[in-house]
């Protein structure tokens, strides 16, 4: 019953419109003849004027019943709609045209057709405009609305400001548009006029009783998400934003892609430029080993690494839970079954030899590490062990299986270090540079910083925290870290990895370095609670209030892609690492320290 219901009152509303309109094209036929008689009235008020307009008006009728608007539903004011209304409008001006010019006597002037079609056509384009106006008028009177601000004039904004216009069940009415763009001034979309820019958010909001901000850009990038963000939090209203644009099937927002403001938004987000032919080429049909592939960094370089089709990919970890989530993720069963499955401890040199002689790999990725600074300033014998040791393992089983590509996982701690993390990262760099210089094949480090949703990053640390009721624990109020969404890092070390020069170090753009505190203060906002504490706890033992990408003395070379740089870093003495014993604690700190600066042990 609704569908028919529905049908009757579409046919109701079409047979209106047709009423409508050909009332437009009698008034037209009288409105030319009228001009083209230079407004003498009496020779328009003819009975064959009204015998002309009356055909006019039953002849658009029956075109548009055939092939103009009438014969199917449209949405008013539709570029569908007003494509058939010009075609129609069109077939009768012709069709009363060729009338007046071969009708014997003269029934109107010959040209009162032609100025009467372009009456008539306009009068039917303002009637439709105007209803539709009026309509979106009428939908703000809608019982429990949000009266939006929409910040973005572009595609995407007008696509987000019409669905919210047209859309009555939308939930949503768009009171102001604001663009950063000065030209756009003046625009008008579906009656709503752009009414400044990000600097006019609060007065804007004031003025016409808004309560929420839709950033409809979908490449904005974390910082203008942030100052967007910031703004209408301080005018008090909610922010919307669109995802990505890689997140958005078919590439269209939509108002049903709009979602509330993730960390990530404000932190991590940046369009990313991939040379994904020079990664297939990297990675299709050949066979990949990652270690550390239970971690977050791991897991989620297996899942892209899947996309290029390579011939067998194997996951190797000490994890056995990391590495059934792993698996879960590429294949939808975490059965711990099949040979690529691989627990071993990069500690063990036998072990991995013997793996890496049965597998065969071309091409390493080097995921596996110790991370979390403050335990390793405690046990830095642990760094020594897995993040020096166990690196110069993985170097060792892969170069004497021949591998191709070697691209070794760095962090930009160990630029200019200053912790035992740092100290055994750059160690680590150094070693895989030496391998490049003795062996055949490529071998590569890639360095970035913090990566968001991670385990044991500060974000879980500090949801956790604020699900405990607080309070947040921050070393300093001016530390700050360089962040990047595990996607976007892992991309980007699959493109390092396939441009990266051999021995060198591919430094991956972070943006700009983000406050701890302002990352707690938005967590916080987005939880919706007030009562949660902020307590500085004093700067740890080797942390550094800011980080560097680069050390001092990194000569920095641009690559092909404006993401990734790519410097030079100092190999280190390979027979020193073979023969060195490290028995405790002490030891491991010290030597690390040693051999992480740029002139220790640097082979010419």
């Amino acid at each position: 019953m609704p569908f028919r219901a529905a049908r009757r009152r579409d046919r109701r509303h079409r047979g209106v419109w047709a009423l409508i309109d050909a009332l437009i094209w009698f008034g037209a036929i009288y409105g030319a003849t009228w001009l083209r008689l230079d407004f003498v009235t009496r020779p328009v008020l003819v009975l064959s004027t009204s015998l002309f307009a009356i055909t006019a008006a039953v002849l658009h009728l029956l075109v548009g019943t055939l092939i103009g608007p009438y014969r199917i539903g449209h949405q008013r004011g539709s570029f569908e709609e007003t494509t058939d209304l010009g075609r129609a409008v069109v077939v009768t001006t012709v069709g009363m045209f060729l009338w007046a010019w071969v009708s014997h006597p003269v029934v109107v002037p010959r040209s009162v057709p032609l100025m009467a079609g372009a009456l008539a056509l306009t009068a039917m384009f303002a009637s439709r405009f105007l209803i539709r106006s009026w309509h979106s008028r009428r939908n703000a009177m809608r019982a429990n609305e949000r009266r939006v601000i929409v910040f973005g004039a572009g595609e995407a904004g007008r696509r987000v400001l019409r669905s919210m216009v047209r859309d009555d069940t939308s939930g949503f009415f768009p009171v102001a548009l604001l663009d950063d763009d000065r030209s756009k001034r003046r625009l008008h979309i579906d009656g709503i006029r752009v009414r400044g820019t990000r600097e006019d958010i609060g007065d804007v909001a004031l003025k016409f009783d808004a309560t929420a901000l839709v950033v409809a850009l979908p490449q904005a990038d974390a910082a203008l998400i942030r100052d967007l963000s910031d703004r209408g939090a301080a005018a008090g209203l909610d922010v919307l934003v669109l995802p990505p644009l890689r997140d958005i099937i078919g590439g269209q927002p939509t108002l049903h892609d709009l979602r509330d403001v993730k960390l990530e938004d404000l932190l991590g987000r940046r369009p990313i430029s991939l040379d994904t032919t020079a990664i297939a080429d990297l990675i299709a049909g050949r066979t990949v080993l990652v270690t550390g592939a239970g971690g977050s960094i791991g897991s989620e370089l297996c899942r892209q690494i899947a996309r290029f089709g390579p011939a067998k990919l194997y996951l190797l970890d000490r994890d056995e839970s990391g590495l059934q989530a792993t698996q879960m993720s590429l294949t939808g069963q975490g059965l711990l079954q099949g040979d690529e499955i691989i627990l071993a401890d990069i500690r063990d040199t036998d072990t991995l030899r013997t793996v890496f002689a049965a597998t065969q790999p071309n091409l390493v990725f080097h995921a596996a590490a110790l991370k979390h600074l403050p335990l390793l300033e405690s046990f830095p014998l642990e760094a020594w062990k897995t993040n020096v040791l166990g690196t110069l393992n993985v170097l060792t089983a892969a170069a004497e299986v021949g591998v191709a590509t070697f691209v070794n996982i760095s962090t930009d701690k160990a630029a200019d270090p200053t912790c035992v993390l740092g100290y055994s990262k750059r160690v680590a760099e150094r070693l895989t540079a030496d391998f490049a210089r003795t062996q055949p094949g490529r071998y590569v480090s890639v360095r970035f910083g913090n990566v968001l949703g991670s385990r044991g990053s500060v974000v879980h640390l500090f949801t956790a925290q604020i699900d405990r009721g607080g309070p947040i624990t921050v070393t300093h109020p001016d530390v700050e870290r360089f962040f990047m969404l595990i996607p976007e890092a892992c991309q980007l070390v699959l493109e390092a990895g396939s441009i990266g020069p051999d021995g060198e170090v591919m430094v991956l753009e972070m943006g700009e370095q983000v406050k701890i505190v302002d990352v707690a203060k938005t967590l916080i906002r987005m939880s919706g609670r007030r009562d949660i504490d902020i307590r500085y706890t004093g700067l740890r033992p080797g942390e550094k209030v800011s980080e560097d990408l680069f050390s001092t003395d990194e000569d920095r070379r641009a690559t092909t892609n404006p993401l990734v740089t790519s410097v030079g870093v100092p190999q280190l003495d390979l027979e020193e690492m073979y023969s060195v014993v490290i028995p405790d604690h002490l030891a491991a700190a010290d030597w690390m320290r040693e051999h992480s600066t740029s002139t220790a042990n640097v082979l010419i």
